[in-house]
């Protein structure tokens, strides 16, 4: 039989009874669906955290004070709560071949008051000029640290997006605008460009020259932790080995009394996550998908009952078993493609739809409309099977005396 004739008789076969096949393809639309919906979720979110990290520096490297437990740094004994970082110890980071920028941070939560009278509770960063270049800041208006602010202790800030708003909602530009820190007056010189998202740190904190925490607020000599750039992420590897010699070292231990934490070690551990996530919202999604098989089989093994006669008449003419096979097997692939097709269009729509809803990012790759094509595809040959078999397999004689 050509293809065109059997592709002929499976329309004409599905037209005869329109409400069944809705209804049938409607199954599959609904898993299909959903699982473009899900995936789509599950994407969105993964971009998102890379796009979140990515905002966090360029090829950054973060050391925390405190021995790591194991190489990744994830768990640390007593790491943050130590002091064994110190001033110098960002000075010899600085001079290691690769290393672009170094940025000493030392940070505490204070409250602070604005002259207008607005108060919050924010972290205040102290640190140096190259924080800009190694968080990839950007200033919305004024400026920011520079080498001369650290030395001579100057009372400057440089404020968050949402502290702007927190102590100055009525004021467009609070540049030239004291601020009181645990007291002591600061003067803003620069706002910050909103980062956004869950790594948007710099929103809500103030940076202040390091000196200045550390002597006029703090009373600390020590560093809470250091952030490096490095010019290559291939040899961050490579900058961590010798930085951990060359502070090891300094330090006069056996063994190193910091620890490390890279983008890639973020990213990686929160990919895992994502695409565990991914998996199980496609999981519970390809539930629907099942049951819409399940439906197809049903339908075809009603059709096959309902078309006993003509199945026993095209055999007593001739009909070969792999030609009867081949009509019900083109059906059942008909059904579940057509709804593959529409459950794509509408996962599409949903995901859209799902986003400006709940506000949050999807995407849909390729990849995925691809994947869920193939899968309704196999959807029809699987469950069609069995019921293409067993029209295929009726006795001639039996067939025709079925009533």
């Amino acid at each position: 039989m050509k293809v065109n004739d059997l592709l002929s008789e499976s329309v004409s076969a599905l037209k005869a009874n329109k409400l069944r096949t809705f209804l049938t393809i409607l199954g599959i639309v609904i898993g299909i669906a959903s699982v473009i919906v899900m995936i789509s979720i599950g994407e969105g979110v993964q971009k998102t955290i890379e796009s979140i990290i990515e905002g966090l520096g360029s090829n950054l490297l973060i050391i925390y004070p405190g021995a790591s437990s194991n190489q990744r740094g994830f768990v640390s004994l007593g790491r943050g709560s130590m002091t064994s970082l110190k001033n110098e110890d960002a000075g010899l980071i600085r001079e290691i071949e690769g290393v672009t920028y170094v940025a000493p941070v030392f940070q505490r939560q204070y409250q602070i008051v604005s002259q207008t009278g607005y108060n919050t509770r924010a972290s205040v960063v102290g640190t140096t000029s190259d924080y800009y270049s190694v968080r990839n800041l950007k200033l919305k208006s004024g400026r920011f640290l520079t080498p001369t602010d650290d030395k001579s202790y100057n009372k400057i800030a440089i404020i968050g997006a949402n502290i702007k708003e927190d102590l100055f909602p009525d004021d467009d530009n609070p540049i030239g605008k004291n601020i009181k820190i645990n007291k002591v007056n600061f003067k803003i010189v620069g706002v910050l460009e909103s980062k956004g998202g869950g790594f948007g740190l710099e929103d809500d904190s103030i940076i202040v020259p390091l000196l200045t925490i550390q002597k006029m607020l703090a009373g600390v000599d020590y560093l809470a932790t250091i952030s490096v750039s490095v010019s290559d992420e291939n040899k961050i590897s490579q900058i961590q080995e010798e930085i951990t010699k060359v502070l090891t070292v300094k330090h006069k231990v056996s063994e190193p009394d910091f620890s490390f934490i890279s983008q890639q070690d973020i990213l990686s551990a929160l990919n895992q996550i994502t695409t565990t996530f991914t998996i199980f919202l496609a999981s519970i999604a390809g539930i629907s998908l099942l049951v819409g098989g399940v439906g197809i089989m049903n339908m075809m093994l009603t059709t096959v009952s309902e078309r006993t006669r003509e199945i026993g008449l095209r055999k007593a003419v001739g009909a070969k078993k792999n030609e009867i096979t081949h009509q019900f097997l083109s059906e059942a692939v008909i059904l579940t493609s057509l709804g593959g097709i529409i459950g794509v269009i509408f996962g599409w729509l949903g995901s859209i739809f799902f986003a400006k809803i709940v506000n949050v990012y999807t995407s849909i790759s390729p990849v995925s409309v691809v994947l869920a094509l193939g899968i309704s595809f196999l959807v029809g040959i699987i469950f069609g099977y069995y019921p293409a078999k067993k029209a295929a397999n009726l006795n001639p004689i039996d067939a025709l005396r079925y009533e």
